[in-house]
């Protein structure tokens, strides 16, 4: 009879053991998305990009761009999981003074460069377990976002008779934020595969150089994912 139930009891760990990897696996993400930067009517008062368009024309929307990025995923429980990522954005816009060209009658040309790089920090609910081969997420956290904004190229210099200069302007921090995700994978043995949408929440202080006292680097992240799950 004991060597029944060591039997049975050595078969029900098997069991526990091969069961137990289906949810909970750690998992290294990669993602490749498009990052859209947080609209002209919706971002932090004071914003450089708005103060910048009173007077210099370029369109907002070319600072949207592609993103990548990875993350470590690690289970807590069944239904929870955190994670730690890294991703990258970088575009630079060309702009023109609207109302002042050159003395040859040529446009006063500049550039204007935003880049980001968020550090996220998230916990998420899979309300269908680790173990579903269909795995929906909600998920939010905290981010720190590494950032560099800069203008470069010619400008006016409106205290002095309007005298054209050239020049470059650069800020630069890391500044913290709020994250919000969501998405769906699907899962196998040793991989995944799935599509994320996440909203980050940021801004940041610039000086007196700057048309606009603050830079919005928020915005929204459109991404597909692939992960291995060891």
């Amino acid at each position: 009879m004991s060597k029944v139930f060591s039997r049975a009891g050595a078969a029900a760990c098997a069991v526990v053991l091969s069961v137990a990897p289906a949810f909970a696996q750690q998992s290294l993400n990669f993602s490749l998305g498009y990052f859209m930067l947080q609209g002209e009517d919706a971002r932090v008062p004071g914003d450089v990009l708005v103060a910048n368009r009173t007077f210099l024309l370029f369109d907002m929307k070319e600072f949207n761009g592609f993103s990548v990025g990875g993350e470590w995923l690690v289970p807590i429980g069944r239904f929870v999981e955190g994670g730690a990522g890294v991703s990258f954005t970088r575009k630079t816009v060309p702009s023109v003074y609207a109302d002042y060209v050159d003395t040859d009658g040529s446009d006063i040309y500049q550039e204007l460069r935003l880049r980001r790089v968020p550090m996220d920090f998230t916990v998420r609910l899979l309300p269908l377990g680790q173990g579903s081969a269909i795995q929906p997420y909600v998920g939010v956290g905290a981010t720190a976002i590494a950032w560099r904004y800069s203008e470069f190229g010619d400008f006016v210099n409106f205290d002095a008779g309007q005298e054209i200069f050239r020049g470059e302007f650069v800020a630069s921090g890391v500044q913290a934020g709020l994250v919000a995700l969501g998405g769906v994978r699907f899962a196998w043995p040793s991989a995944s595969a799935g599509f994320e949408i996440k909203y980050h929440r940021a801004d940041a202080p610039l000086d007196s150089r700057f048309a606009g006292p603050r830079i919005d680097l928020g915005g929204w992240t459109y991404q597909a994912t692939a992960g291995l799950r060891f």
